[in-house]
């Protein structure tokens, strides 16, 4: 090494990516790198080709001749205009980076690729005069650094220490007094490795596993922006626990996430797994353009898939192309089109999961609904058994009917309202078994009534309409259905709960132009569903309309059927994002003013309190009496006819047997269409049938579309493997493929991050070149390729990580290793940074005991300071949950995107309004506060405090001991001892003077309070767990 200046010492060998890329890429490539549209010349740094173009008769870099490279000269140029960077870029190279330059010139100027974009290959180990530290392949790459740089590792960390760190790294809880006791009375030398064994095979490390995980992912249980309602994504979340917990391999972990929906005969539970790239904000916003948002929800797409597997900012080039490494604007939209087939829309639904969505039983609702189906299809196959006995007695039934007495009949199964319109409008009511409701009036004209379809019918002018007063008052989330025969002599509403049209908020079957509308409505023009029949009905003619809505919030859960066949659909909106109920009547013939009212008869209207079904809908449509149908002979029915007097007779008159076996079939139906309402949905990706086209986006403007582009993978990578389709799972398969450089040493560089607290490069999001280099490259190339080598195991993965004699050195640090590598980025000693903040309540509430180990589940509400929704947010306020759900792990905890758990941000827990795979990492005085004052942390303080007045020890030095143990896993010196025990009676003194005050104090939280404890005594106790939770040893990892 020699000297510049008495500063910091040149290499004798210089290497272009390690001493020469960084000065080129923050001084030259924004105007000599990748992007074509700000290169002022040919000449450009990022590509070996660039760097030794002749530029007329000059070279920008001469190898072994420094004086004749054009570079050198413009890099020392006097003159401001000669000179480079230009003044106006406000960069100026030091004289360390100019000699380097110098020197790496005169060496041959040996131009590397960029180091990420190599392949990893398994590097043999280094040699290192020490040779009995290394306890596997981890230590020799680490000791050989330290010793080039004249250091030594730390002494191994103490057991207590070291038990506790381990086990707050693979589960997120710290060890509790019995599991630290057995390790220090293990005497064998595999005692630690029993211990990581029985770590890793823990339910409890999934959970830890996965807290990192919905970082990354984006997780949240909200869309985010300004409306930023609530969804359902808990069953994804769960997914990636069981998902850490089985050990799925990482290539496949991989690939049913991004691509699970495209795997031959693929399973739910990898469907599912693709809610990783539905993660992403929704924005439910009024006025928003549909089709910009669209563009940005496969942004995001792009973003964090880069992020989290290729560790690339691809995003920067979606306006221009990328200034720092070799990805061009075309490129990106490449990638887009990967990401562009989901059939989705713009807007997001407000409350709710968007489609394309799934239901998604958890395990347990899938035992019991295989157990449903099974018993339905027994009994279907028993009545089926039944059916020549069926045939013969409806048959001989026949024979009894008397022909010419009038049989009216449809079924009632659900039936909420019936009106016959028969001639009386102001006695008609419903049928039997429905209730009494108020009897429908005609309104704005006499009653006026007509031969009907069935029976009589009433007749509308355009002015008169019947008011039915306040029935069939349905919202957002209802299933119901709309039905009547009308024959049309112009448009007009057929039945509606509706306001005036000026306001238009309610719900309305309607005839607009000759074709049937169903309009559900908040606001007419942007909180609707409103659909249409694209065919007119010809006017002059009896026509049975039926209108069906599965209460699924949007325009695919209508059906409209005209004469019982289901009609091709035109949407005309579909943003239904609040409830439509309204005060108004229901009507027959009008909406709610003056406007709409109906030109026409209508006749037989009927109201069901479920979404019918097509052969439901095509009985409704057929008008024969019973008695009519029958004289008709069995050859010649339709099948509408036979259909419907089928369904009377078993309904009415087949032999018991038969009606018991049917009503079996009914009944279990019914279960299994109400069980499947239990069951959770969850986001997924889908493929749309016909791809859409993908252009690169004008400065990547949603509405400028230029060059048509076909999906595919940037051009500095390899290509798709052999054999592999150019789609979302071709690109998946290439994530992992080994020729892949990237996927492997990102991913080991980010779990190295969660254990050392900074990877090996510490950009973990950012390994092109304006990224830090690896403080490690062997290493980092040996971890990635051993994973991948082992079939990448990712316990086998973390397992390799805490077994190294480096994860086990103690965190002392000396003067001398905080002088030459304050960030320890040498690894001299062990890791030690504060907790994340899921971490300091989970263990909050594991010490205090309170905390429930529960896996999965909806997302749950614990404490929170009250209003604060309602202050952020204008709109609902937190409901908070009470019971366990107050004592869940965190992961659980419900996550609004706009005002995330205060508890978790004051921690530096990210909004996760995008991809996250590097946490900031603060200290501040509001994190002090929130230890010592937030309920859930108070609480946990009283509740420790009865485990140790009840159950831990007779004296104070017994207690404190215990607790120190808990929060700490070792036992308190001497004189911490003596400080906590002074601490205690000086508390116990004050609350013996102020019982209202301990009562106070004790009474915190909703965990009910041990009432024979005295409140002085716990109150002291309590102050004292406070003040051991807020330990700076017990919120951080040692």
């Amino acid at each position: 090494m020699t000297n510049i200046d008495a500063g910091e010492a040149l290499p004798e060998t210089i290497e272009f990516n390690r001493d020469i890329r960084p000065i080129l890429s923050d001084n030259c490539f924004s105007c000599h790198g990748p992007d074509k549209s700000k290169r002022v010349t040919s000449f450009r740094f990022d590509t070996g080709e660039g760097v030794f173009v002749d530029l007329g008769g000059r070279h920008a870099i001469v190898p072994g001749n420094p004086a004749g490279s054009e570079m050198l000269r413009r890099v020392t140029a006097a003159e401001e205009s000669e000179r480079m960077p230009p003044v106006r870029t406000g960069r100026k190279l030091t004289e360390r980076q100019i000699e380097l330059i110098r020197r790496w010139i005169e060496q041959g100027a040996k131009w590397q690729k960029h180091w990420a974009f190599v392949p990893p290959a398994l590097p043999a180990l280094p040699k290192t005069r020490n040779t009995t530290w290394a306890r596997n392949p981890i230590d020799s790459f680490v000791l050989e650094r330290l010793e080039r740089e004249g250091l030594a590792p730390s002494p191994e960390a103490e057991p207590t220490t070291l038990i506790r760190r381990v086990t707050l790294d693979l589960t997120g809880l710290p060890p509790t007094p019995s599991e630290v006791d057995a390790f220090l009375a293990d005497t064998s030398p595999a005692a630690y490795e029993k211990v990581i064994d029985r770590l890793l095979a823990s339910p409890r490390y999934g959970e830890r596993m996965a807290a990192s995980w919905l970082d990354a992912a984006r997780y949240a249980d909200t869309n985010g922006y300004q409306s930023d309602g609530e969804r359902y994504m808990w069953r994804w979340r769960d997914w990636v626990i069981d998902a850490f917990n089985r050990n799925m391999r990482f290539d496949q972990f991989t690939i049913e996430q991004i691509a699970g929906d495209m795997l031959p005969g693929a399973t739910l539970e990898q469907r599912i797994a693709t809610g990783f790239n539905r993660n992403h904000r929704g924005n439910a916003e009024g006025g928003i353009i549909p089709e910009e948002y669209a563009v940005e929800y496969v942004v995001d797409r792009i973003d964090t898939t880069s992020s989290v597997w290729l560790g690339l900012t691809i995003g920067c080039a979606r306006c221009h192309d990328h200034k720092y490494d070799p990805i061009t604007q075309k490129e990106f939209y490449q990638l887009f089109a990967f990401f562009n087939n989901v059939p989705e829309k713009g807007k997001a639904v407000k409350y709710g999961n968007s489609p394309p969505m799934i239901k998604a039983p958890v395990p347990q609702q899938q035992s019991e609904l295989r157990a449903l189906e099974k018993k339905l299809a027994d009994a279907e196959e028993h009545f089926k058994t039944l059916g020549p006995e069926l045939a013969a007695a409806q048959e001989e039934w026949e024979k009894s009917i008397d022909l010419s007495k009038p049989i009216h009949w449809s079924f009632n199964d659900g039936l909420l309202l019936h009106y016959r319109l028969d001639g009386n409008a102001a006695d008609e009511t419903p049928d039997q078994n429905t209730g009494k409701i108020r009897g429908p009036r005609f309104l704005d004209g006499e009653a006026a009534f007509v031969a009907g379809r069935i029976g009589g019918a009433a007749s509308f002018d355009g002015t008169r309409f019947i008011d039915a007063g306040d029935v069939a008052d349905f919202g957002y989330y209802d299933k119901f259905s709309l039905g009547a025969w009308v024959l049309p002599q112009g448009g007009g509403a057929i039945v509606s709960r509706m306001t005036e049209s000026a306001r238009a908020e309610g719900y309305s079957l309607s005839l607009d132009q000759g074709k049937i509308q169903l309009n559900l409505v908040k606001r007419w023009l942007d909180d609707a569903l409103r659909v249409e029949t694209e065919s007119a009905i010809p006017a002059g003619r009896w026509h049975h309309v039926l209108a069906t809505y599965d209460g699924s919030r949007v325009a695919g859960g209508i059906k409209i059927y005209i004469n019982g066949k289901p009609a091709k659909l035109r949407v005309l909106l579909d943003d239904l994002n609040q409830s439509f109920k309204t005060n108004e009547p229901f009507r027959i013939g009008s909406l709610g003013g003056i406007d709409g009212r109906f030109h026409g008869y209508i006749d037989d209207v009927r109201v069901y309190s479920g979404a019918l079904s097509s052969e439901q809908a095509e009985l409704a449509a057929t008008p024969d009496l019973i008695n009519s149908i029958a004289g008709v002979q069995a050859g010649t029915r339709t099948k509408e006819q036979a259909g419907k007097i089928h369904a009377y007779f078993l309904d009415n008159h087949a032999p018991p047997a038969i009606r018991r076996a049917w009503k079996q079939v009914v009944s279990l139906r019914k279960q299994m269409e109400q069980f499947i309402e239990t069951i959770p949905t969850t986001m997924v990706m889908e493929e749309m049938a016909t791809p859409r086209d993908t252009s690169v986006l004008i400065r990547g403007a949603y509405d400028k579309h230029g060059e048509k582009v076909a999906a595919g993978v940037p051009a500095c990578l390899p290509p798709l493997p052999d054999g592999v389709k150019s789609d979302r799972l071709g690109f998946a398969r290439w994530l992992v493929d080994p020729s892949n450089p990237l996927t492997a040493r990102v991913s080991v560089n980010r779990f190295w991050q969660m254990y050392f607290g900074s990877g090996l490069v510490k950009t973990v999001e950012d390994f092109g070149s304006q990224g830090e280099l690896p403080s490690h490259p062997e290493l980092l190339d040996w971890l990635a390729a051993d994973f991948m080598g082992t079939g990448w195991d990712v316990k086998a993965l973390q397992k390799t990580i805490v077994m190294s004699a480096a994860y086990r050195q103690a965190s002392k640090v000396t003067p001398e290793l905080l002088q030459k590598d304050p960030d320890n980025r040498l690894f001299a000693r062990g890791p030690r940074v504060r907790l994340p903040a899921e971490t300091i309540r989970d263990q909050a509430l594991a010490i205090s005991g309170l905390l429930v180990e529960k896996i999965g589940g909806p997302s749950v509400r614990p404490y929170q300071p009250p209003g604060l929704w309602k202050e952020l947010a204008g709109g609902a306020d937190y409901k908070q949950d009470s019971g366990e759900n107050l004592y869940r792990r965190s992961l659980y905890t419900l996550w609004k995107r706009t005002i995330p758990p205060p508890s978790m941000t004051t921690f530096d827990a990210p909004a996760r309004e995008t991809c996250v795979v590097r946490r900031a990492r603060t200290n501040t005085p509001l994190q002090a506060l929130a230890l010592m004052n937030d309920v859930t942390y108070v609480e946990a303080a009283r509740v420790l405090a009865e485990r140790l007045v009840s159950g831990g020890g007779a004296t104070p030095e017994e207690r404190i001991t215990l607790a120190f143990r808990f929060a700490t896993a070792r036992r308190p010196k001497p004189g911490e001892l003596k400080v906590l025990a002074d601490d205690f009676h000086h508390q116990l003194a004050e609350y013996r003077q102020d019982r209202s005050e301990a009562l106070k104090l004790v009474s915190m939280g909703e965990f009910p309070r041990n009432e024979k404890l005295d409140p002085a005594e716990l109150a002291a106790y309590t102050a004292l767990a406070s003040l051991i939770l807020n330990l700076d040893e017990t919120v951080t990892k040692e």
